[in-house]
C-alpha cells in the first residue's frame, strides 16, 4: 500500500523574526507554538492558576500549596491602591499608546496562535494518515510474510507427511518380510531334525549294511545345508532387527518434526488471520525485545530437509534388505528342496539297490535250502547203498571162511576162491569209496548249513536296513515343509 501525502517539514520549532507590519496576514504566520506569550513581563506568576478561587480551593486541599496563596494575598495587600475618592493625586500606569499597541499585540498573538494551530491541526492530520498508511502497509507486509512461512511450512508439512507414511509403509512392510523370515528359520528346524533323526537311525544298520554310502553322504550335506541356510537367516534377521530400529528412529524424528510443524502452522496461521478488529489482540509490553528464536530460514529448512534425507536413506536400505531377504527366501528353500530331493533320490536307490539285493539273497538262500534237503536225501541214499554193500560183503566173507574148512587137499585155489577173493575186494572197495563219498556230502552239508546261516544273517541285515531307510526315515522325510513354508508365508 502506498503512501498518501508526503512528510511536512514544521517550522514551529524554529520561529521567524516578527514581520515589519504590525499585523501579519494570517496565512503566513509563522509563530512558534512555543513562544505563545507576550514579549513583555507579566506582573502575574505563569505557576499559579488563571482562576485565584481554584487556586485557593486546591491550596485548601493540597496543604504544599499554602506558602504560595498566603504570599500572593501578602503581594496583593501590599500593591493594593486607595480608591480614587481617597487619592490625592490622579496619575496613570500607561499611555493610550500602550493601550493600543497592547490590544494589537493580544490580536497578532491570537492570530499568530490560531494559524500555528491550523498548522499543527493539519500538520497532525496528514501525520496521522501517512503513519496510518505506514502501519497499513507494514501490517499487510507482515501478513503477507506470515502468508508466505504458512505456506513453506505447509509445504515441509506435506512432504513430512509424505515421506512419514512411506516410511510407515516401509517398516510395516520390512516387519511382516521379517515375520517371515522368523517363520522360515523356524519351518527350517523339522527338516534338520529330520535329518539328524535319518542319520541317528541309520546308524542302527548291522554288519556290512553299516556303510558310508551315497545316501549317508547326501544327509550330512543336507545337514550343513541347513545348517547354513540357518546361519544366514539369523544373520539377515538381526540386520532387520537393527533396519527396524533405524526406520523407528527416523520415523521418530519425523513425527516429531511433524508435530512442531503442526502447532508452528497452527500458532502462524492464527497470527496470519489476526486483523484489527480481531479478538484477543493485546499488548505485551517489551515483547519485541524477546529474542528466543533458535533457526535462521536456511536451518530451518535444512534441519527439515535432513530429516528427510534421512528417511529416505534408511528407507531405500530397508527396501533393499526387503529384497535381498526375500532372495534369501527363495534361495534357501531352492537349495534345501534340491538338497531334500537328492536325498530321497539316494534313498530310492539305496532301497533299490537293497530290496534287490534282499531279493537274490532270498533267492540264494531257497536254492540252498533245497540243495541242503537234496544233499540230505544223497547223504541217506549214500548209507542205505553202503548198507546193503556190507550184505554182500558179509555173503563174500562167510563163503571164503566156510571154504577155509575144507579138509585136506579139498582146499584147492580155484576160479570160486579166486572170484570171492575178489569179490571181497571189490565190496570193501565200493565201501570205502561210499563211506568217502559220505564223508564229503557231509562235508557238503555243513558247508550249505553255513551258506544257509551266513544267507540267512545277511537276509536279516537287509530287512533291518530296508526298515530302517524305507520305513522310518522316508516316512519322517514325507512330511518336509512346502516351499511356501520354507519362504514363511505360511
Amino acid at each position: 500500500m502506498e503512501l498518501l501525502g508526503s512528510t511536512l517539514t514544521a517550522t514551529y520549532a524554529h520561529p521567524r523574526p516578527t514581520p515589519t507590519n504590525f499585523l501579519p496576514a494570517i496565512s503566513t504566520m509563522a509563530s512558534s507554538y512555543r513562544d505563545r506569550f507576550p514579549h513583555y513581563n507579566l506582573t502575574h506568576s505563569l505557576s499559579l492558576p488563571w482562576r485565584p478561587s481554584t487556586y485557593y480551593k486546591a491550596a485548601s486541599n493540597w496543604p504544599t500549596l499554602d506558602p504560595y496563596c498566603t504570599r500572593s494575598q501578602r503581594v496583593s495587600e501590599s500593591t493594593m491602591l486607595p480608591f480614587v475618592s481617597n487619592r490625592t493625586t490622579l496619575f496613570t500606569r500607561y499611555t493610550p499608546d500602550d493601550w493600543y499597541r497592547s490590544n494589537l499585540t493580544n490580536f497578532q498573538e491570537s492570530n499568530t496562535s490560531r494559524h500555528n494551530s491550523e498548522r499543527l491541526r493539519v500538520d497532525t492530520s496528514r501525520l496521522i494518515q501517512d503513519k496510518y498508511q505506514q502501519m497499513r502497509k507494514t501490517q499487510a507486509d507482515s501478513t503477507q510474510n506470515l502468508g508466505e512461512r504458512v505456506n513453506d511450512i505447509g509445504f515441509w508439512k506435506s512432504e513430512i507427511i509424505h515421506e512419514l507414511d512411506a516410511m510407515i509403509g516401509e517398516t510395516n512392510e520390512l516387519t511382516d518380510i521379517k515375520k517371515r523370515l522368523e517363520r522360515a528359520l523356524m519351518e527350517t528346524e523339522a527338516p534338520l531334525q529330520v535329518a539328524r533323526e535319518c542319520l541317528f537311525h541309520r546308524e542302527k544298520r548291522m554288519g556290512i549294511d553299516l556303510v558310508h554310502d551315497e545316501v549317508e553322504k547326501e544327509l550330512l550335506t543336507e545337514v550343513d545345508i541347513i545348517l547354513c541356510c540357518q546361519e544366514r537367516m539369523k544373520l539377515y534377521l538381526d540386520k532387520a532387527i537393527a533396519q527396524l530400529a533405524a526406520n523407528r528412529a527416523a520415523q521418530h524424528e519425523l513425527e516429531k518434526d511433524l508435530s512442531d510443524k503442526q502447532s508452528a502452522y497452527r500458532i502462524d496461521d492464527k497470527c496470519h488471520h489476526l486483523r484489527n478488529t480481531s479478538d484477543g489482540i493485546s499488548y505485551f509490553r517489551g515483547v519485541e525485545r524477546v529474542d528466543a528464536t533458535v533457526s535462521v530460514p536456511e536451518s530451518w529448512a535444512k534441519f527439515t530437509d535432513d530429516n528427510i534425507l534421512r528417511s529416505q536413506s534408511e528407507r531405500a536400505a530397508s527396501a533393499k534388505l526387503r529384497d535381498d531377504i526375500q532372495n534369501l527366501l527363495v534361495v534357501t528353500a531352492n537349495e534345501m528342496w534340491n538338497q531334500f530331493n537328492k536325498v530321497n533320490l539316494a534313498f530310492t536307490n539305496r532301497i533299490a539297490e537293497t530290496a534287490d539285493a534282499k531279493n537274490k539273497i532270498q533267492t540264494h538262500l531257497a536254492k540252498t535250502l533245497q540243495e541242503i534237503f537234496q544233499t540230505e536225501m544223497t547223504i541217506e541214499s549214500i548209507k542205505k547203498a553202503i548198507v546193503e554193500k556190507s550184505a554182500f560183503l558179509k555173503v563174500a566173507q562167510t563163503r571164503l571162511d566156510e571154504r577155509t574148512r575144507r579138509p585136506n587137499i579139498e582146499l584147492c585155489r580155484d576160479m570160486a576162491q579166486l572170484r570171492l577173493v575178489n569179490e571181497v575186494y571189490e565190496v570193501d572197495d565200493t565201501i570205502q569209496t561210499l563211506q568217502q563219498r559220505l564223508r564229503d556230502a557231509e562235508d557238503t552239508l555243513q558247508s550249505l548249513a553255513h551258506t544257509k546261516a551266513t544267507l540267512e544273517h545277511d537276509l536279516a541285515v537287509k530287512a533291518n536296513s530296508l526298515y530302517i531307510d524305507q520305513d522310518k526315515c522316508m516316512s519322517m522325510r514325507r512330511n518336509f515343509p512346502s516351499t511356501l513354508r520354507l519362504v514363511g508365508f505360511c
